[in-house]
């Protein structure tokens, strides 16, 4: 079997003492289960919270701060004392660790994102182990992930990695909060995320430090699946708990299916990062071509343009008012604007252009409504 890429996210609640602070026996716990997967060849990125645990009590707080400036400030002291604490584990198994701060803003720029794949991917190839954490002590709430759980599932699908494994506090997904009803039904197994079931789980954490909840990881692992990434969610002990879950083992509920399959780095940038510059309205003929021909999209089908937008920008793709794709644009508003309607060979010839396609399939992603 070949070996596998893998997202750990650990949350607050699996690295912290009842009273908040950092638990070095449980990051201990989870380091040691990470080297044995990584002693059978698989790769693994580690999504880790706890910043803020591991840095409070040094600030003078009594408790985990409420404030944004004191959680803030909290993280900017407990960055540093949490990677230590990781460097220091690792390294007793002979592994070496790196740290990547990210925020939601290097998702957006094209650049950023393709440099944080290449970084990861370095580190993968030595045999490094990166452990990602959003910036907390600089993020703003516009730019942020939400959580740690939205995190590890943008990062799993850069990667393209096999799994996305998030240990929480409790031992998988439920119809209700088992806490409230002990009869509550834990799904073992889920084919998919529907919005349904997001809709009705609630977002309330059962701790005290962790920020997301089960509908916080009911939306990772629906983001994780349609980036092609199998996902698990729950809790594990000892040394072999990363083995067990992967062997299909793990005390928790498995999503996902046969038919998960993987996403180009272009089009995932396209379709969750980029930010739309205008719109391109088309007819029903090219409609059928993208949704059901997988086809590019050429100048006869398009029937106006929307909003001013330039070469390379992204735009959505309309027909009947309804948004059915993304995509980057390989002419200009204006431009489009002149050759809607036309053949692609007199299109080109009147623009000078070399592209038949205004988007090309590569550069082109269906939204949920157009499939």
């Amino acid at each position: 079997m070949a070996n596998k890429r893998v997202v750990i996210k650990i949350g607050s609640s699996s690295l912290t003492e009842q009273d908040g602070s950092l638990s070095l026996n449980k990051l201990q716990e989870h380091t040691s289960a990470i080297a044995a997967l990584m002693k059978q060849g698989e790769e693994v990125i580690l999504i880790s919270s706890g910043a803020i645990s591991a840095g409070f009590r040094d600030l003078g707080y009594s408790s985990r701060p409420v404030t944004v400036s004191g959680k803030q400030a909290a993280a900017a002291v407990g960055q540093g004392l949490l990677i230590e604490a990781y460097a220091e584990a690792f390294k007793t198994y002979g592994i070496v660790s790196a740290q990547l701060l990210v925020t939601r803003d290097v998702f957006v720029h094209h650049q950023q994102f393709t440099n944080v794949y290449q970084t990861i991917n370095e580190l993968l190839k030595r045999s490094v182990i990166p452990i990602i954490n959003e910036n907390d002590s600089v993020a703003i709430e516009e730019l942020t992930f939400g959580d740690n759980d939205m995190l590890s599932a943008l990062i799993s699908g850069l990667v393209n990695a096999d799994y996305l494994i998030m240990i929480t506090d409790i031992n998988g997904l439920y119809s209700e909060n088992p806490t409230d009803n002990p009869d509550a039904i834990r799904y073992n197994q889920l084919e998919h995320v529907s919005d349904d079931l997001i809709s009705q789980t609630s977002q309330k954490s059962s701790s005290k430090v962790g920020t997301g909840g089960m509908k916080s990881k009911l939306l990772a692992a629906q983001t994780a699946l349609s980036l092609g990434v199998h996902a698990f969610v729950g809790v594990g002990q000892g040394e072999n708990k990363f083995i067990d879950i992967l062997n299909g083992s793990g005390d928790g509920t498995y999503i996902g299916n046969h038919q998960t399959r993987h996403v180009r780095k272009e089009k995932q940038w396209i379709a969750f990062h980029s930010n739309v510059k205008g719109q391109i309205v088309i007819d029903q003929g090219a409609k059928e071509a993208l949704l059901n021909k997988g086809k590019s999209l050429l100048p006869a089908g398009i029937v106006s343009v929307i909003g001013e937008f330039n070469l390379n920008d992204v735009v959505e793709i309309l027909f009947q008012e309804n948004v059915i794709a993304k995509g980057k644009v390989n002419y200009s508003a204006s431009e489009i604007d002149q050759i809607k309607g036309m053949r692609s060979l007199n299109a080109m010839h009147m623009t000078n252009q070399q592209k038949s396609e205004v988007i090309h399939r590569d550069h082109l992603v269906l939204t949920l409504q157009g499939v």
